[in-house]
């Protein structure tokens, strides 16, 4: 059996500490959020609050956040039915957004702030 040597040892060391650095950060790398994905997101709150769902879909946006990137893997998965509805660039790019921590907390604030906006608003 070969015997560590310090400088061997505090190498690894050092690589270790260095992979594991970022494996716990709350805070992604990713860039910000082009315009198409604003427009997107902005789309689906004005689609939401226009049906009156927006406190039921705040409520499932805040429950389900945390396992917004598995979302994002069965929309991949099953983009063949899905595809049907919505076209592929559209479909990629929700699957995208749904890959982003913070693109849930957008989406909900979106939701809120157009929801309060519309209760302002005179009845039709």
């Amino acid at each position: 059996m070969a015997v560590f040597s310090s400088g061997l040892f505090s190498r690894r060391t050092q690589d270790l500490r260095a992979g594991l650095r970022h494996a716990f950060a709350l805070r992604s790398d990713q860039p910000a959020f082009t315009t198409e994905d604003l427009a997107l997101l902005e789309r689906i709150a004005d689609a939401i609050v226009t049906r009156r769902m927006a406190v039921p879909a705040t409520l499932f946006l805040e429950s389900m956040g945390p396992m917004n990137f598995l979302g994002s893997q069965a929309l991949h998965f099953l983009a063949p039915l899905v595809e049907c509805v919505f076209s592929s660039s559209e479909l990629a790019q929700i699957a995208r957004l749904l890959e982003r921590r913070d693109s849930l907390q957008r989406l909900t604030a979106l939701i809120e702030a157009k929801a309060a906006a519309s209760k302002g608003a005179p009845a039709r």
